[in-house]
């Protein structure tokens, strides 16, 4: 069995912590590791065999799939890096190409790598319940047992009780309902919630997609022909994958399949979605409140707060979802939040930098807080991990002094090198070549201080680049 990890979503009802170069799947939003993290961390408890994950992911977050793998000792045989956002068809379309590319047929596990689950031997018998299913040739779902008249999330309608793990065979996938059409599936005792979670074997989806999406496996073929590798990465054809249609696996196949099966899964299971989802999911004091951070309440009830850089103080609310990070502050109604994606619209026609990085931006050999700018001046604080270089550069436009906190710096400045150490400093002129390395053991730190007419990032020319960057 490979494990399939789709992680190319951007969570914009998460707003403002999950941004779109920093999507909700790699935050650590329920303890201490990330969503993505928690996924791969779940399928070590499995006894079916399962091998090292491929991994499907945008190519934006491509260092930070890396970097989280890295973090829990987690060795990909894949990372497969889409260029642009084609839903889950072809994601996993291109997984199972992969997975075959050897002459190999293995079952497929395609999980979401944003996803939450308390329950993890319940997680794990569902999986080796689906097992025989898969390997017999169906396409296996893993239904949730409601615990909600929820309008969230699609259902799948099955002809008898759901109340025993084994596969049963769908009758319908059915969308999104309204209150009163979700309480009815609730009580009738025939639908599960769709969890997006799927168990195949590769050569079935193949032929499955080649009957009924043969555009979408055409298009993905393609572009895994005309890959790139690149580093730990496969940089999937950019022209040929942007051919394929926008559907997800369940409009191209399942709902079209004779092969579709679904498993019951009561694992404490949530799709994080909304602000709602986490709160539920986090554990809660007297009062019904989840708080996370420097917080301090007087009469709140039922409110989750989320702090991340200052001291928020709630007093006299109830039913409240407040969120803080260095840029921005949330504060919405608990039964509004599904309607945050509103905000983050606003915030992309404004074209404002909140919906796109946080203040803190995480690159490959580290990562810079911007902390104070001006009209012609920025502050950075700059981390560099050891070992790791920024890449040979220069600027048209602007003039960078370095001041070294902590850590040892190697510069290249112009043609000349210069070693750097704590409380030490170095001035770069507009227009000089120049690079910065971490030759140490321990993290460098150093103050970035940029002055000039223009302080844009797009004022980079790269000359040298050992990340593959443009």
């Amino acid at each position: 069995m490979i494990p399939v990890i789709l992680s190319g979503g951007s969570g914009t009802r998460l707003w403002p912590l999950s941004r779109a170069l920093h999507p909700k799947q790699f935050i650590k939003l329920l303890d201490d590791v990330s969503l993505f993290q928690g996924t791969l961390e779940r399928l070590r408890g499995l006894s079916t065999g399962a091998l090292a994950p491929i991994i499907v992911s945008n190519e934006a977050h491509r260092f930070i799939v890396a970097e989280q793998c890295r973090a829990i000792d987690v060795n990909p045989q894949a990372i497969l890096l889409e260029p642009v956002g084609r839903n889950t068809a072809p994601a996993i379309a291109a997984a199972a190409i992969a997975a075959t590319a050897k002459g190999d047929d293995p079952i497929l596990l395609v999980l979401a790598a944003d996803h939450a689950i308390k329950d993890i031997p319940a997680f794990e018998a569902s999986i080796r319940a689906g097992q025989p299913a898969a390997e017999a040739g169906k396409l296996v779902t893993f239904g949730i047992v409601p615990t909600a008249a929820e309008t969230g999330y699609g259902y799948i309608r099955v002809g008898e009780p759901t109340t025993t793990m084994r596969p049963i065979a769908v009758e319908a996938f059915v969308e999104k309902p309204n209150s009163e059409t979700a309480q009815e599936y609730v009580s009738g005792g025939r639908h599960l919630w769709n969890s997006g979670m799927f168990m195949f074997k590769a050569s079935v989806i193949l032929a499955e997609l080649e009957q009924h999406c043969p555009a979408v496996l055409a298009a993905a073929r393609a572009a895994f022909d005309a890959a790139k590798t690149d580093l730990d990465f496969i940089r999937l054809d950019n022209a040929q994958f942007s051919a394929s249609p926008d559907d997800s696996i369940d409009y191209a196949v399942m709902e079209k399949t004779d092969k579709a099966m679904v498993v019951p899964m009561d694992a404490g299971w949530s799709d994080v979605g909304a602000w709602g989802s986490v709160w539920a999911t986090l554990d809660r004091d007297e009062s019904n409140n989840a708080l996370k951070g420097d917080v301090i309440t007087a009469n709140v009830t039922n409110s989750y707060i989320h702090a991340e850089h200052r001291l928020v103080a709630g007093l006299g609310l109830d039913n409240m979802v407040i969120v803080e990070t260095s840029d921005a502050v949330m504060v919405a109604p608990m039964d509004r939040v599904q309607d945050v994606k509103k905000l983050v619209d606003q915030l992309k026609a404004k074209k404002r930098s909140e919906v796109t990085a946080h203040r803190e931006v995480f690159r490959p050999w580290g990562s810079y807080d911007s902390i104070d700018n001006g009209g012609r001046y920025q502050v950075k604080r700059i981390t560099v991990k050891p070992g790791q270089k920024l890449s040979v550069q220069m600027h048209h436009h602007r003039a960078e002094h370095w001041i070294v906190v902590s850590g040892t710096a190697t510069v290249l400045l112009g043609d000349k090198e210069i070693l750097l150490t704590e409380n030490q400093s170095t001035y770069i002129p507009v227009g000089v070549v120049h690079a910065l390395e971490n030759p140490g053991k321990i993290p460098l730190e150093l103050i970035e201080v940029q002055s000039g007419a223009y302080l844009g990032e797009d004022d980079i020319v790269r000359f040298e680049d050992r990340y593959g960057r443009a």
